[in-house]
């Protein structure tokens, strides 16, 4: 009689099965003998009790839809039996939950640089940041020429973030790029950076200078092509030494913890996403924030059917009507391009067990844990508060894990289940949801969630995980940066011209 089955709330309807299962094997849950109807694939869910056609069947002790048709216990929940409830926009009322977490303070540190303006960065690495896609070209063989130089003695590494756009865009296009494009120049995991622009371009330099504030001119350089006068790439180079040789001299102290900022992804989710990873990373998000330091989440669509838990842990009336424009905001911009907000999880997806927005969504959110809400922000808005954020962001994984490093986070905690490689222009660390993926794919995974279902306790993991981030933080490469796996993608909803 095989038992590999998980119900993760006493209100489900639902088990999950933690390994692959034939028809004809009995599993017991709550007394009550279940034969399988048919064979069902590990991380996908097994239905407990009849339901008739229309009704809703729960998981995480919520609906995470509702049936097609009438389905008996015993047969395998899938996208072809359920249906999502998510319509359109909705109105909600505020019941504030403020759940007390006793979690210790440890008075932990990291190894960061500090920035003048009191800043931490987690990283010392010299940027070329383009204005505009025009010059993408130069930029790079200006990165190049830079490490062939130096071998990047001193620092951590040297970038150059390529992007398309720059021109051509209107209005609220136009206004994120350059948003996004003065966050990264601003971002304390760079010890100096060279604007490189074009100079005809709609995003301006002096402008895009301007919007940058009170910044550290020995550090931030503008060069615009265009005005010089031969060598475009000496020029920058001359200007890339000088900065190679302030930046160089940045050395690591000890940091409190409190100065760190994570950002909360998933990507390539599974059925053990809202088993392992993701509630491992909410451990995670927790601690951080009982120490004072900042975590935030995205990925708004995907919060879709899980909304309202994240509504009534805003810690104000304020912050709850914010997470409600976010919400209804996003969906509006759904259908207004004739979407329905529900149709979301990926063929990677369901093929790992998620069936429905719902599904994905109450697995999703738990990557924050059960800490209140204390910021809800735009995007291409930088980072004002400590504690939990919510950011306003598409859930594609290149869009949001940027808008996350943007708003001023040192480290992305990407979650996944079938494993991607990529990384933003900060460390992107990938937590693996399941064993296999880790064992397959360790060239890609920093750490496995997947011993949550081999036997290890969340009490013995956390501990382990906290002192890989800090590493991480600390210096060591996540396997996006060994891999040399980095870009940016900056959301784009108009025209291009």
């Amino acid at each position: 009689m095989e038992t590999t089955f998980l119900k993760i709330n006493p209100a489900d309807s639902v088990v999950v099965c933690l390994a692959d299962k034939k028809k004809g094997d009995v599993i017991i849950v709550d007394g009550n003998k279940i034969i399988l109807a048919e064979d069902v694939p590990s991380g996908h869910k097994v239905l407990l009790k009849d339901v008739k056609e229309g009704e809703d069947i729960i998981k995480y002790g919520y609906p995470i839809g509702h049936a097609r048709r009438d389905i008996k216990a015993g047969e395998w929940i899938n996208e072809n039996n359920l249906k999502t409830n998510l319509s359109g926009t909705l109105e909600y009322t505020y019941n504030p939950v403020n759940e007390k977490l006793s979690i210790k303070f440890e008075n932990r540190t990291f190894k960061g640089y500090t920035r003048k303006n009191g800043d931490v960065g987690v990283r010392n690495e010299i940027w070329i940041v383009p204005t505009v896609g025009c010059v993408n070209g130069i930029a790079e063989r200006l990165a190049t020429q830079l490490r062939q130089e130096t071998g990047c003695k001193g620092i951590d590494s040297i970038y150059a973030w390529h992007h398309n756009y720059g021109c051509s865009q209107l209005s609220g296009d136009h206004e994120n790029t350059r948003k996004i494009l003065r966050d990264i120049v601003l971002h304390p995991n760079a010890g100096a950076v060279l604007v490189l622009s074009l100079g005809c371009e709609n995003n301006q330099p002096d402008q895009f200078m301007e919007m940058l504030g009170d910044y550290d001119k020995s550090r931030i350089r503008l060069l615009v092509t265009q005005k010089v006068d031969g060598d475009e790439v000496e020029a920058g180079m001359a200007i890339l030494r000088e900065l190679y040789a302030i930046a160089k001299e940045d050395k690591r102290t000890d940091v409190p913890v409190s100065k760190l900022r994570v950002g909360l992804k998933c990507g390539g989710s599974d059925g053990f996403s809202g088993i392992t990873a993701n509630p491992l990373v909410g451990e995670f998000s927790d601690w951080l924030v009982a120490q004072g330091g900042t975590s935030v989440l995205t990925e708004v669509p995907e919060m879709f059917g899980a909304e309202t838990i994240l509504m009534n842990r805003c810690e104000t009336p304020e912050l709850f009507q914010k997470t409600v424009s976010l919400i209804n905001n996003f969906k509006e911009y759904f259908l207004s391009h004739g979407e329905p907000v529900g149709e979301n999880p990926s063929p990677g997806n369901k093929a790992g067990g998620i069936s429905t927005l719902e599904d994905k969504a109450l697995g999703c959110t738990q990557k924050c844990g059960r800490a209140p809400v204390s910021g809800v922000m735009e995007y291409g808005v930088r980072l004002e508060n400590t504690g939990l954020n919510l950011l306003s962001a598409p859930g594609n994984d290149l869009v949001a894990s940027t808008a996350l490093a943007s708003c001023g986070c040192h480290i992305v905690l990407f979650t996944t289940g079938r494993g991607t490689p990529f990384g933003t222009f900060v460390p992107t660390m990938k937590i693996a949801t399941n064993p296999s993926l880790a064992a397959r794919k360790p060239n890609w995974v920093d750490f496995s969630a997947g011993q949550l279902i081999e036997g290890r306790t969340m009490e013995e993991l956390v501990p382990e995980f906290i002192d890989k981030v800090l590493a991480v933080a600390s210096g060591e490469k996540a396997r996006n940066e060994e891999n040399d796996y980095r870009e940016i993608s900056i959301f784009k909803n108009g025209v291009t011209l």
